[in-house]
């Protein structure tokens, strides 16, 4: 017999409960009525009957598994590039602290539902770097995300294509055919001053692969610190504000299957975005059998209901009068 919930010292625990306040109830009955004629052997046929039943409600909670049997379990896994912006305005402050350390802790809390998964990093700016390969070592992750910092890629502007680009083809050049649920995860403020990603979704829908894109920023913006100091817009000679451009971030995931989702001051979609990932279908790579019981607490809880039930409608006289 196999116990699913074997808390020796939780049902040690209610036994001894049990037993202290059935001896204070023995106790006090003893004392008003030791001068009547009792009847011995209908007392203790009425201890016998809750002892009984507090035993079968003890085995239930314990969930008494009897027999096994041969269970298939089927492995699916997913594959998702995480394209993470790194250019200088993801150190805008318009999101507290930073965009980009919000994007780290969001991201280190949804890798870890992903564990089953195989997940790799693309970092990018004006070019796109392979930062971590798909891998299923979550320690590797979130290692390199702790180390995520715009001083990674050249910042000369952001050019969105340059990670939908590598993630397919390294997608493409996959040697695991057998996989075939692909993804990108693809966040940015949505400033892209390249504008020649048009093609590739196409690309990309056609691959099958889905773009959800995240948009971190907000529509009133912020100044760009650098040091102590701010960026400025050499045209104004102001300092520069940059704001949450979700037009291309949107038109991404629609022409992909993909969805949109944002993080803002007033709005936080994370959830919504590890939902549907969830929700995308893995494939099978794999399956093992294993040994499963069944539970048979329901028949020890009826019994002890059962005879709970016989002690209330049919008291056992034990005093004659």
């Amino acid at each position: 017999m196999i116990w699913a919930y074997p808390d020796v010292k939780l049902l040690i625990g209610l036994a001894i409960v049990f037993g202290l306040l059935y001896g204070v109830y023995l106790l006090r009955f003893y004392f008003i009525n030791k001068k009547l004629k009792v009847h011995k052997h209908r007392l203790l046929m009425k201890m016998v009957l809750r002892l009984g039943y507090f035993v079968l409600f003890l085995v239930a909670m314990a969930g008494p598994s009897i027999g096994t049997s041969q269970k298939e379990i089927k492995e699916e896994g997913k594959d998702i590039f995480i394209a993470i912006d790194l250019s200088q305005s993801m150190n805008a402050t318009d999101i507290g602290p930073s965009r980009m350390q919000r994007i780290k802790f969001e991201l280190k809390n949804l890798v870890k539902d992903f564990s089953g998964d195989r997940i790799g990093l693309i970092i990018f700016s004006s070019e796109a770097f392979i930062q971590c390969p798909l891998t299923f070592d979550q320690n590797v992750l979130q290692l390199h995300l702790d180390g995520l910092n715009s001083g990674l890629v050249p910042n000369t502007g952001t050019d969105i294509s340059a990670p939908l680009n590598l993630a397919l083809g390294k997608f493409n050049l996959d040697d695991s055919p057998e996989v075939k649920s692909k993804s990108i995860v693809l966040i940015s403020d949505g400033e892209d001053f390249a504008e020649n990603f048009r093609p590739l979704t196409a690309q990309l829908s056609d691959s099958g692969i889905k773009v959800f894109s995240l948009g971190v920023g907000t529509s009133q913006g912020s100044t760009i610190p650098r040091g102590n100091s701010i960026i400025i817009d050499p045209k104004t000679n102001q300092p520069a504000i940059t704001r949450l451009q979700s037009e291309n971030m949107k038109l991404i995931a629609a022409q992909t299957d993909g969805q949109y989702f944002e993080i803002s001051d007033e709005l936080n979609e994370i959830s919504d975005l590890s939902a549907a990932l969830e929700r995308i279908e893995g494939t099978v790579t794999g399956s093992r059998m294993v040994e499963a019981s069944a539970n048979k607490y329901f028949y020890f809880l009826l019994a002890a209901m059962g005879l709970a039930l016989l002690d209330m409608i049919l008291p056992l006289k034990t005093i004659r009068l």
